[in-house]
C-alpha cells in the first residue's frame, strides 16, 4: 500500500514487506509439507509424478523466501511447528480421498495463494521491484498448479465443496495468522 494510501495504524512500508516476507516463507513451507503428505499416499500412483513436480517448485520457492528471511532479517514466523503438522496432515487426508481429493486441495490452496499474491503485487512500493517480480513468478506458478488441478479431475473429487470450503477457510486463517504471529 502506498504512503499516500495509509491510515493511521497501518503497518509502514517495510513492516508490510516484512510481514509479506514472513507470510510466504509460511505459505511455501505449508504447501511443501502439503505435498510431501499427498506424496505419502499416492506417491506410487499415476498422480504421484504430477505432485512431485509442484512439490519440487514450492520447494524453490520456500528456498528464495528462506534467502529473503535472512537477506531482509524478517522473522519467520512462530507457527512453522503447527504448519509442520497442519500440512502434512492436509496432504494426507485430501490424498486419503484420492487423486481427485488431493487436487482438489491442491485448487483450493492454489487459488487463494493466486489472490493472495495478486493483492500484495499491487500492495509493493516502486523499489520492490525485484520483490514483485518474485511474487508474480511465483503466483504464475501457482496458477499452473490450480489448473494442473482442475485438469487431474479436482472438481469430481469426493466432498468437493465440502473439502474446498473447508481448505480455502484454513488457508485464508493461516494466512491472516503467519503474517501477525
Amino acid at each position: 500500500m502506498s504512503a499516500r494510501h495509509r491510515l493511521p495504524g497501518d503497518p509502514s512500508p517495510d513492516e508490510d514487506v516484512a510481514r509479506m516476507i514472513r507470510v510466504d516463507h509460511a505459505g511455501e513451507y505449508g504447501a511443501v509439507r502439503i505435498y510431501e503428505g499427498q506424496l505419502a499416499v499416492l506417491g506410487r500412483s499415476a498422480a504421484g509424478a504430477a505432485i512431485r513436480e509442484m512439490a519440487t517448485q514450492e520447494r524453490k520457492h520456500l528456498e528464495r523466501f528462506e534467502k529473503l528471511v535472512v537477506e531482509r532479517r524478517v522473522r519467520p514466523t512462530a507457527l512453522t511447528p503447527l504448519w509442520h503438522v497442519a500440512g502434512f496432515a492436509l496432504g494426507a487426508a485430501s490424498a486419503l480421498l484420492g487423486e481427485r481429493g488431493a487436487m482438489a486441495c491442491t485448487v483450493a490452496v492454489e487459488e487463494v495463494i493466486d489472490e493472495h499474491y495478486r493483492r500484495q503485487a499491487e500492495r509493493l512500493e516502486p523499489g520492490e521491484g525485484a520483490l514483485r517480480t518474485t511474487i508474480e513468478e511465483f503466483r504464475a506458478d501457482e496458477i499452473a498448479h490450480r489448473d494442473q488441478g482442475l485438469a487431474r479431475g479436482a472438481a469430481e473429487a469426493p466432498l468437493h465443496d465440502l473439502l474446498t470450503a473447508a481448505v480455502k477457510a484454513g488457508s485464508r486463517l493461516a494466512i491472516w495468522l503467519s503474517t501477525r504471529i
